[in-house]
């Protein structure tokens, strides 16, 4: 596969730093998480690093076209293995990646549990890798976006950028706002200063090397699905390769530079892709009202906020999921509402 020459420019880490390799091709499968049978999976170079991609093909003629799960910060491609058959069964083809610095990518700092991105455009590199290595060569138009926390962020960024890849954008609780920060304008400029002082490796303050994935369920922020929530921690426990821990300091400080430019007033004018936007109501990792907020500013957008779901309502409950589908096959031309039974007890 060759990547794009803007992917080229941009894959690698800065002068004099040596990224670490955790890289793994194999997908993981655990009883708790089966995955749709016949994926394809290779590791793509941009650059000096490489990130794994899986797709699985469409199971139906002609297919629907494709989805590109773009997942959330500390994910993988594991953890979306029942969207993924879902989206088959729905008549699209699938593809998945892990973006740098987690699951099986290259990771940017030798220590690889640290969720580590000096800058958020060089997730830009690993979407044009992925367009000019997987999409334009493998998969069926038209191509749509399934993003999910900070993958709905960088998606937000791509749309707004000069050549969006995408026909049609479904945001799951995009990371546009961070939830609960009690003195956001201090935290932002601890971590700008800590980036400027060479110190941006270093976790947050509290931040361990512990996947959030490995917390207690009664103690988990994500959902309220305890048997989805034991298949992700069941993930952890076979592969705990594939998992982080905290973001650092100069995760959070690009994370930051990053949602400046969504508030931008000229922002949102500069993006023409439909989008279906969907918010939780009982999120406490991503703010809500700020979704809202930067929703209705975009020029063609459709919003859901679904009641007392929390911040992952691809893994949520049954109910939760469906208002969810419904809201996914009303918007994305060609999908159908049928889907594989839910995962066991």
């Amino acid at each position: 596969m060759s990547p794009s020459s803007r992917a080229d420019r941009r894959g690698g880490t800065a002068p004099g730093k040596t990224a670490s390799r955790n890289l793994s091709v194999k997908l993981v499968e655990v009883p708790l998480n089966p995955l749709a049978p016949n994926a394809i999976t290779d590791l793509l170079p941009i650059g000096t690093i490489e990130i794994r991609v899986a797709r699985w093909e469409a199971t139906r003629v002609p297919a629907a076209g494709t989805v590109v799960l773009c997942t959330g910060r500390g994910e993988f491609i594991e953890k979306y293995a029942e969207v993924a058959s879902e989206l088959l069964a729905r008549g699209f083809a699938v593809v998945a990646f892990d973006w740098r610095g987690q699951g099986g990518s290259s990771r940017l700092v030798r220590d690889g549990r640290k969720g580590h991105v000096s800058d958020f455009d060089e997730f830009q590199a690993d979407l044009d890798a992925i367009r000019s290595a997987v999409l334009e060569p493998h998969c069926p138009r038209p191509w749509f976006a399934l993003a999910h926390s900070m993958g709905g962020a960088i998606a937000i960024a791509h749309a707004a950028g000069d050549r969006c890849m995408f026909d049609r954008i479904v945001l799951s609780t995009p990371m546009v706002e961070i939830y609960g920060l009690a003195a956001p304008r201090a935290i932002r400029a601890m971590a700008s200063t800590a980036s400027r002082l060479g110190l941006g490796r270093l976790y947050v303050p509290g931040g361990s090397s512990r996947s959030v994935m490995m917390k207690p369920f009664e103690h988990n922020v994500l959902t309220s699905d305890p048997k989805r929530y034991a298949a992700f921690s069941a993930l952890v426990s076979a592969a705990p390769e594939l998992a982080i821990g905290a973001p650092t300091q100069g995760w959070l400080n690009a994370a930051f530079r990053y949602m400046a430019e969504f508030h931008d007033v000229d922002f949102p004018r500069r993006i023409l892709t439909p989008m279906l936007v969907v918010a939780c109501g009982a999120d406490s990792v991503v703010a809500t009202r700020g979704i809202e907020r930067f929703a209705t500013r975009l020029k063609n957008a459709s919003l859901i906020v679904v009641p007392h779901a929390r911040h992952e309502v691809l893994m949520e409950q049954d109910h939760f999921r469906a208002q969810f589908w419904a809201a996914f096959d009303g918007f994305v031309p060609g999908s159908s509402s049928v889907t594989p039974p839910a995962i066991a007890s």
